[in-house]
């Protein structure tokens, strides 16, 4: 034979391209994780207690206004019990709605503020609390009238919040689970 024939083939001066998706799902050619890539280190955030305050600042009025409420209200209770028969009574009795209106103001407020589908959620709320305070006040009235116990006026706005809570909960449930 010849020497050109025993001798090797030169190599190709350029390796072929290899598609990728020739052999993509071979088993018998293990596949290597990309390797990975450096990335620049954010700095690190500083949380400022601010930013909970402004989040929360409706909640955090509200919340101080009940407050004020809460004290206002004992400690016109504790004065008028002590002094029984005071001609001031009457204005101290009277001190705590001054901050009930202030709660009033920022219910109104926050509700001004919500979108469509929650507005819309709290007003059938509403109307269903105060249509089913209505029916249970007046039915109780009836029963009062065949010899029921009286109740104080005072239980009717509790109730009423009762039924806001119970209705905005069905309604909630309602559109979570109608989807």
């Amino acid at each position: 034979m010849s020497e050109q024939e025993t001798a090797f083939p030169s190599p190709p001066t350029e390796a072929p391209v290899d598609p990728l998706f020739s052999h993509a799902a071979s088993p018998f050619i293990r596949t290597a994780a990309p390797a990975s890539v450096e990335l620049p280190t954010a700095p690190i955030a500083v949380i400022s207690p601010m930013s909970g305050l402004v989040a929360y600042k409706t909640q955090i009025q509200f919340g101080f206004a009940i407050l004020a409420y809460l004290m206002i209200l004992v400690g016109s209770i504790t004065v008028v019990q002590a002094n029984c028969g005071a001609s001031w009574q009457y204005y101290v009795v009277i001190l705590p709605v001054l901050p009930a209106a202030i709660v009033i103001w920022l219910t109104v407020r926050a509700l001004g503020r919500l979108d469509e589908v929650q507005k819309r959620t709290q007003m059938q709320a509403l109307g269903f609390s105060m249509a089913a305070t209505g029916l249970l006040t007046f039915g109780y009235g009836f029963l009062e009238g065949v010899g029921a116990p009286d109740v104080n006026a005072t239980f009717v706005l509790p109730l009423m919040a009762l039924l806001w809570g119970l209705g905005t909960l069905g309604l909630s449930l309602r559109y979570r689970f109608r989807r």
